[in-house]
């Protein structure tokens, strides 16, 4: 109906007042997010035209692009077909790594990724899933008159702002509960959120706002009543971590990087001067190792940073500070499905974060010293701490339970120290960028809000270092990532009426994929029931489907079990025991797309449960 109306301008008349309000609103949300719209309404003369938004195109997309297959990635990794080496090597595929891939690669530059495991396979996977400025950094700002924090805050919510901008199905903007619990905390809250805005700009969110004791307990009715006597709601942003991740190192592919993961370096090679020159790498999957060359290698391993720079020369100190932040899932009814909650002042000073996630709810984080492993178990004493928090704040109703914890995992922080400062120990607030004197780039610390802004920052100066001879300067600000040019919000009705499929998986793909979505909708996954017609799931009560192991495999470089359940689907974060159970058929699947013997299903098998064990699984389970 919208379509025909979009396409023949048809005219819409304000005679009714139901019209008139309804078009009103519908132009100020066609103001604020023009890309949401598939039509839009012009108003002439009191009069109000309806015709296609040159912002969206609602059509079904004819011809997507496909990614190279992994070993054609190999290939042009190899480099085999030319003598000029690559302008630069980055090593870590994680947000960081990925970004700084997307940045050089728009730039014109050649540019080669390498990922040891898969894609977000560390920090970047296990994040609170917010896309924010920071509350922390705006109370020190205003109550110390930090200027060092409100340049972090003033960054990281310009950054927000991109962000949503150029991944909308992957991100988006969620309202945030303070319950407040005595009068005088109102005014200093209200302000607080007001600065927080205010800070932000012309690229603020929505605006906060304050709720009084019956609207804040409609608004979260597992709230803990007693003693409530107001809230104020703030906007942040939210993403799906993981997915985000895969989607820069596509976009990077997209833009002609070689990005491979599940391939190691072993070592650094360098000249007759010392200075560093490539790296000897490994596919970790086959055993076969070359050596790569480039101008530049980068450093962007995170919690692994110390690792390649002892590589480049034993005597570099660490500066690593690794920290553990563990989070946990909960089923849904634990908050409401589109507000999330903060609180501020724990039992022990510590910020805890309670939000909507995938259809379910997230809870953390901590925060503690801890050793640097590439799959870190979340602490039993963490895991009942952030029940305990969460407790004081739910009705008596809710009764939180060990039980109900279907997931737990832990992700570990790099926070740094700068080798260059004069007190090495204290630590970086944000990120830093080091040059060794072999000429090591290594970018480490940030958070991901700000992985566009260090990506940019790190190119440049290795432009600097390498006298690289880019084509463009850096557009990252602009560069939509792969999926977000034909999404809309309503894109989803139009898989549910082409497929279909039923609207929670709709949504799912959506939201997950973006124009994707058609690809992934295009692979033969007949349901075999009248209705839904389309997209057998992996596990009943969640919206994964067989068609997207496929397109995993297919299009976005999934290689093991894992890639799948953690990194590609999200299961695994959402509910250790039924991914455990979705394991045999992922496996019989990815076996019939990447040709595997019975031998390599059974290592998958045993490998996915061993990981399923850091993620919340009983061992007695796995």
């Amino acid at each position: 109906m919208w379509r025909n109306l979009s396409r023949s301008r048809k005219l819409l008349t304000s005679a009714a007042a139901t019209a008139t309000v309804g078009s009103a609103l519908y132009l100020y949300d066609q103001q604020q997010h023009p890309q949401n719209h598939p039509f839009a309404l012009l108003m002439r003369n009191n009069v109000v035209y309806a015709e296609a938004n040159p912002n969206v195109d609602d059509s079904k997309p004819e011809k997507l692009w496909e990614a190279p297959s992994r070993s054609e990635m190999i290939k042009k990794l190899k480099n085999e077909q030319s003598e000029a080496p690559f302008d630069l090597l980055i090593v870590g595929g994680g947000a960081t790594g990925a970004g700084t891939a997307v940045d050089a690669a728009t730039r014109g530059l050649k540019v080669a990724l390498v990922e040891r495991d898969d894609f977000a396979s560390g920090t970047s996977s296990r994040s609170t899933k917010l896309v924010h400025g920071g509350v922390r950094y705006l109370q020190k700002a205003i109550m110390e008159l930090d200027y060092e924090q409100y340049k972090l805050v003033v960054e990281a919510l310009h950054e927000r702002k991109i962000f949503l901008d150029i991944a909308p199905h992957l991100a988006g903007q969620l309202p945030i509960m303070l319950p407040v619990y005595k009068w005088w905390q109102i005014p200093y809250y209200w302000v607080g959120c007001k600065m927080y805005d205010l800070f932000a700009g012309r690229e603020a969110l929505e605006s906060s706002y304050f709720l009084t004791r019956s609207k804040a307990l409609d608004a979260f009715p597992m709230l803990k009543k007693d003693k409530l006597v107001g809230a104020l709601v703030y906007y942040d942003g939210h993403h799906n971590d993981a997915r985000m991740n895969v989607a820069l190192s596509m976009t990077a592919a997209y833009h002609g990087a070689a990005v491979v993961n599940h391939c190691e370096v072993t070592d650094l090679t360098k000249n007759e001067d010392g200075i560093v020159t490539g790296a000897k790498v490994k596919d970790v999957l086959t055993g076969e190792e070359w050596n790569v060359k480039a101008k530049g290698v980068i450093n962007a391993t995170g919690p692994f940073t110390d690792g390649l720079r002892k590589m480049d020369d034993k005597e570099n100190a660490e500066i690593v500070a690794p920290s553990a932040g563990v989070h946990i899932i909960l089923p849904n009814y634990y908050s409401p499905r589109n507000m999330g909650l903060l609180d501020p002042a724990t039992s022990d000073g510590r910020v805890i974060f309670f939000l909507p996630w995938e259809g379910s709810t997230i809870a953390g984080t901590t925060d503690s010293p801890t050793e640097v492993t590439q799959n870190p178990m979340p602490k039993e004493d963490e895991v009942k701490w952030i029940l305990d928090e969460v407790s004081h704040y739910l009705s008596k109703d809710v009764k939180v339970r060990r039980g109900d914890v279907l997931a737990a995992w832990s992700g570990i922080r790099p926070l740094v120290r700068d080798p260059h400062a004069k007190n090495t120990e204290s630590l970086v607030r944000n990120h830093m960028i080091n040059v060794s004197e072999n000429r090591l780039i290594t970018i480490a610390g940030g958070k991901w809000t700000t992985y566009r802004a260090m990506a940019q920052e790190t190119v440049d100066r290795a432009i600097e270092v390498f006298d690289l001879k880019p084509t463009s300067t850096c557009n990252t600000e602009k560069v939509m990532l792969i999926g977000s040019k034909g999404f809309s919000n309503t894109m989803f009705i139009r898989l549910v009426q082409e497929f279909g499929m039923d609207t929670e998986v709709a949504v799912h793909l959506a939201n997950s994929y973006g124009d994707r979505a058609w690809v992934v909708g295009s692979i033969d996954d007949p349901t075999n029931m009248h209705f839904p017609t389309y997209g057998k799931r992996i596990s009943p009560n969640y919206p994964y489907i067989e068609s997207e192991v496929r397109y995993a495999c297919r299009e976005e470089y999934a290689c093991t079990a894992v890639d799948v359940l953690a990194r590609r689907t999200r299961l695994a974060f959402l509910n250790a025991e039924a991914a455990l159970q979705a394991l045999p058929r992922v496996v019989e699947i990815m076996a019939e797309e990447l040709k595997w013997d019975k031998a390599r299903q059974e290592l998958e098998k045993q490998n996915a449960a061993k990981f399923l064990v850091t993620m919340g699984l009983p061992e007695s389970k796995a």
